[in-house]
């Protein structure tokens, strides 16, 4: 019976490796440069090379592995084959196939955001839940969605794209995915600063935002202070997301929203704000989900990638 597994997360200027043992304690994890160079040729060499040489270091044998997982940044459907990854330089090809013939252990592979949703239902901020919506907002919003303890893919692994989710007609700037009115122009770090500043230009309320180069940590801290103007763009932000959760929830029918990404480290005021617009737009039997906040931060990925090779 298998003892270890591996977990790896592939990042456009790092990649972040985790061996874990099968019951899903992390006993060492390390990072190595993402050679993103040659057509990104270097990237799954590199990993076989890095894991081969801790399992040496380690003196664990390839019997006592389950197998490697691995995160990756673009769509990757069922069968492990990746639909282009343009940071890395990769287009398509079966990442799967490929780093099993240089390390000859099983491997599995899964969407990045996907699989911090699997890390943080094996052992994060939905742990004990099978059915479970991540959304993290970070620069951008992402998002994964766990039904039955399963990453839910999609045809080709593009499923659980939250970010992209249309919440606004009126919008007339484009979202980075060339879309206009995107969950993700409102509902991450930049959507939040971006909301703060329209609503600094359209009053005169006073604010401790007025005068500074704004954060979204500068919003939600003038929010706990009771910053009235603040206050209005937290609504605004609890309106969209809200609202996207009930759409998302309506159809998947999760045990718990997961909150995570920088944003979410405002803490549980960001929830409330999230919930006053949820359940008004809930369907009946989902309106009383859970909403808890990640917990694994930067090492949700590996977590996940690990728990993806124990689910095969």
């Amino acid at each position: 019976m298998s003892k270890y597994c591996f977990g790896v997360d592939v990042g456009g200027t790092t990649v972040k490796l985790g061996l874990f043992s099968t019951e899903g304690t992390l006993l060492d994890k390390w990072e190595i440069k993402t050679r993103t160079e040659e057509g990104g040729t270097l990237i799954l060499p590199d990993i076989a090379d890095s894991i081969l040489a801790k399992m040496n270091e380690k003196g664990i044998d390839k019997a006592d592995v389950a197998g490697v997982g691995v995160g990756v940044p673009g769509p990757v459907d069922k069968d492990g084959i990746i639909h282009n990854a343009v940071n890395l330089g990769w287009g398509t090809f079966s990442v799967k196939e490929a780093l099993q013939k240089v390390i000859d252990m099983p491997v599995a592979v899964g969407n990045d955001a996907n699989v911090a949703a699997l890390g943080e239902m094996w052992q994060g901020g939905a742990r004990g839940y099978q059915d479970v919506v991540l959304a993290t907002l970070g620069t951008g919003v992402g998002g994964g969605i766990i039904v039955q303890g399963k990453i839910l893919n999609g045809s080709i692994g593009a499923a659980g794209e939250i970010g992209h989710i249309h919440v606004e007609d009126n919008e007339t700037d484009s979202c980075g995915c060339g879309n206009v009115g995107c969950l993700e122009q409102y509902a991450s770090a930049t959507g939040v600063v971006r909301l703060a500043n329209k609503k600094l230009a359209s009053c005169d309320t006073p604010s401790v935002l007025r005068g500074i180069e704004v954060t979204a940590k500068d919003v939600w801290d003038a929010v706990k202070a009771g910053d009235a103007l603040a206050i209005e763009v937290a609504d605004q932000f609890g309106w969209y997301l809200g609202r996207a959760f009930a759409n998302i929830g309506n159809v998947v029918n999760p045990e718990i929203f997961v909150l995570g990404g920088g944003v979410s480290k405002a803490g549980n005021i960001l929830i409330e704000y999230v919930k006053k617009y949820y359940k008004p737009y809930a369907f009946h039997a989902s309106r009383e989900v859970l909403f808890g906040l990640a917990t694994l931060g930067n090492d949700a990925g590996i977590y996940g990638s690990a728990k993806m090779v124990l689910n095969d």
